[in-house]
């Protein structure tokens, strides 16, 4: 030891001596206690939030987990992960974001796909796209479809025009696909018209040499429906005897997309700015696109003209009409657009004359691309984005139009439409049964390939329905407005509900085979939640009732008792999930105040029991504060030992008294003293509140279930120049 250095020690120094390295001892074992205490305190705090969180109180499991980052300095990627959690499936994804940054910042190489795919979502919500998107692109790379799917209720979920969740749908990669370019698709009296690369028969062919293809021609086929063994199922869509358009539609340069109005004598097509004899530069020396028309004359296409509304200086292109063919839709990169290429609309007059383009706006348009429109005959319209959020590249996305110029929310098709890779130019024949679409998704034949589509009737999804009602547990009576939640099995919220006024609840179309948890809640009452499964057959409606404890009765908030250890007055973990009702009342009311009462039974001394009794109703006190109430909100914290005991057993008749009648002693009571008359009128603003949060949750529900993939990197955007002449996808 350094202090026995000294060999002249007399006996009084060698007791100083003794008496220095005895103090150093107990400082070093009074530290050892500081952070073992501290650590304590810390994992109880954390087990507690841990308990809020596996049971679905996402809001309280947020604000204690929140607790332990901001005073506690716990960054544990245990806490950040669920502390970003909680917010997440509470829909509050400006914290979400927040904490999953944090998260991925700190344990960067550590965290899995399933962070990485809630941090870039959160990102699209906040409107950083790039971010988001390069790290979907990094996800999509690694192909594991498990970390990235969310849960889909309705896993058939394909378009909003079809209303029977019956239905599915048959694909089938084209035989008339080449290893060139293929796209598009367009039926018209059995006949299918198209856009493709392939080389011309028996010529040599130019070659454009943006991708070292053959320039793109529109070829016509015929339409034909096969059907295996009389099997719907197995009912598809297939093109054969193709053939190229003939001059004047076909040029030695780019012809594509093309679309007919109804009587078959009026096509509209994109062609390069090409005007019979030579190709036209904008001042950049490019050569934009243009929308062409011609006509059907004995049979024979003629009258090739281009619309007034083209330009040298911009493209315009993807000519899509309206089930009236009084307006076409079309693409378009003119100046004062919202991005790289804009959805616009122009009327069609009388005498071949047309109207001003008009901007889809920012309902439609992103600051991306925005391309291949089409209009089916319910005025839904069709158009591909990648600055949508969805699956991968570009998209396929719906959105239905309303008195020609609003539009509802747009909507991903989902799988299998869209894929990770480009998919564009859907078509819906109007029998709404079947049509095209076009990718460049892995395993195809070649560039971009033709994909037709047929929709067929399968048995009935075994699906279930969840009911109940929602009572108070003590009284029995009705709750209306109760919130209830369906949560799956990773802790999602699938669907969430309000009880009606009958107390009343319902879930439907709730997939077989499966577990849940129904959890219901309300402001100012103990949660109730059950286990559910959906597994047996003969069940169709599964009815779980729910009970709800309230926290204020008359001018208390009641919570279970809150239990010290023998003759301590630390919060322990029990207490302290029991404290969180008032610190949860409080934060919900923070006009309130109350005072703090504790009690013991009579066994002991009296004036022990009082000094007992009062230190942990200062300690109640002093957790409360720690969780945020203001300390004026707390009047005054006083214990009362035995002097208020609420039945006989004083201390003449202790020994005759059982356990549970001291229990009935040892209490706390917490009165409000101020601030009860606004509870009310607080709880029913909550209600108008609860109601329009449920419709913003659902809105936020069903977007994720309808995005559960998401894009990678927006492509580059390539201009046409002189040399490379190009339709763009």
């Amino acid at each position: 030891m350094t202090y026995l250095k000294n060999i002249n020690i007399n006996h009084q120094g060698s007791f100083k001596l003794e008496k220095v390295e005895l103090m150093k001892s107990q400082k070093i074992l009074l530290i050892l206690l500081i952070v073992i205490s501290v650590n304590t305190v810390f994992a109880q705090s954390r087990r507690v939030a841990d308990r809020y969180f596996e049971e679905f109180s996402y809001i309280q499991s947020a604000e204690l987990y929140k607790s332990l980052v901001v005073k506690k300095g716990d960054t544990s990627k245990h806490v950040l992960s669920r502390l970003a959690d909680s917010y997440y499936n509470n829909a509050n994804t400006e914290e979400a974001l927040i904490w999953y940054e944090k998260l991925v910042k700190i344990y960067r190489n550590e965290v899995t796909d399933r962070y990485l795919f809630k941090y870039a979502q959160t990102l699209r919500s906040k409107g950083d796209y790039k971010k988001s998107d390069s790290i979907f692109l990094v996800l999509s790379e690694k192909n594991d479809k498990s970390n990235r799917k969310i849960e889909l209720e309705n896993e058939n979920y394909l378009l909003d025009y079809s209303n029977n969740k019956d239905q599915r749908i048959s694909i089938r990669n084209l035989a008339i696909n080449t290893p060139y370019s293929d796209y598009g698709g367009f039926i018209l009296d059995g006949n299918a018209y198209y856009t493709s690369a392939a080389p011309k028969k028996g010529k040599k062919q130019r070659l454009y040499k943006w991708n070292n293809q053959p320039f793109l021609n529109i070829y016509k086929a015929k339409e034909s429906i096969e059907t295996i063994e009389g099997n719907e199922k197995d009912t598809v869509l297939e093109l054969n005897n193709h053939k190229i358009l003939p001059e004047p539609i076909t040029t030695r340069y780019h012809e594509g997309k093309p679309v007919f109005t109804k009587d078959g004598k009026t096509v509209y097509f994109t062609r390069n700015n090409f005007d019979g004899k030579r190709l036209n530069n904008d001042k950049r020396r490019s050569v934009n696109l243009k929308i062409y028309r011609a006509s059907l004359v004995n049979g024979v296409w003629s009258n090739v003209l281009e619309l007034p509304f083209n330009s040298n200086e911009y493209s315009t292109g993807h000519p899509a009409l309206s089930p009236d063919e009084k307006l076409l839709y079309f693409v378009s990169d003119m100046p004062g657009g919202f991005g790289a290429s804009d959805i616009y609309k122009v009327k069609i007059k009388e005498n071949d004359a047309f109207g001003k383009p008009i901007n889809l706006g920012d309902k439609v348009n992103t600051s991306d691309k925005e391309k291949f429109p089409f209009i089916g005959n319910d005025n839904t319209l069709y158009f591909s984005s990648d600055g949508h959020l969805g699956l991968g590249l570009l998209d396929v996305f719906q959105t239905k139009i309303k008195n020609d110029s609003t539009f509802t929310k747009v909507t991903n098709l989902g799988e299998p439409f869209n894929s990770k890779r480009d998919d564009f130019a859907f078509y819906i024949h109007e029998d709404g049964k079947k049509g095209f679409f076009s990718s460049n998704r892995k395993k195809g034949k070649g560039d971009d390939d033709i994909y037709s589509y047929y929709i067929y009737t399968t048995p009935s999804i075994c699906t279930k329905t969840i009911t109940g009602t929602v009572v108070d547990a003590k009284t029995g009576d009705i709750i209306p407005d109760a919130i209830l939640k369906l949560v799956n099995a990773s802790g999602e919220v699938m669907h969430e509900t309000i009880s009606d006024v009958s107390g009343n609840y319902k879930f439907e179309k709730v997939l077989c085979d499966s577990k849940y948890v129904i959890k219901a809640s309300k402001l100012d009452h103990r949660p109730d939640q059950k286990p559910i499964d959906t597994m047996s057959k003969e069940i169709e409606v599964v009815k779980v009732d729910l009970k709800l404890i309230p926290l204020i009765i008359g001018d208390q908030i009641v919570i279970n008792p809150i239990y010290f250890d023998f003759n301590k007055s630390f919060i322990r973990e029990d207490a302290e999930y029991e404290l969180e009702n008032i610190v949860t009342v409080m934060k919900n009311h923070p006009e309130i105040v109350i005072k703090i009462e504790s009690h013991t039974d009579s066994r002991g001394k009296d004036a022990y029991n009082k000094f007992l009794s009062d230190k942990r109703a200062k300690s109640t006190r002093d957790y409360i504060i720690s969780r945020g109430i203001p300390k004026k909100s707390i009047e005054s914290a006083i214990g009362y030992g035995e002097e208020q005991l609420l039945n006989n057993c004083n201390n003449a008749n202790q020994r005759k008294c059982s356990e549970k009648e001291h229990q009935v002693n040892r209490r706390s009571y917490f009165y409000i003293v101020k601030g009860k008359d606004r509870i009310q009128a607080k709880q029913q603003a909550e209600k108008i509140k609860v109601k329009k949060r449920i419709s913003k949750r659902n809105s936020y529900l069903m977007f994720l279930r309808n995005n559960f993939k998401s894009n990678g990197n927006n492509p580059s955007q390539n201009k046409c120049t002189k040399d490379s002449d190009c339709e763009e996808k």
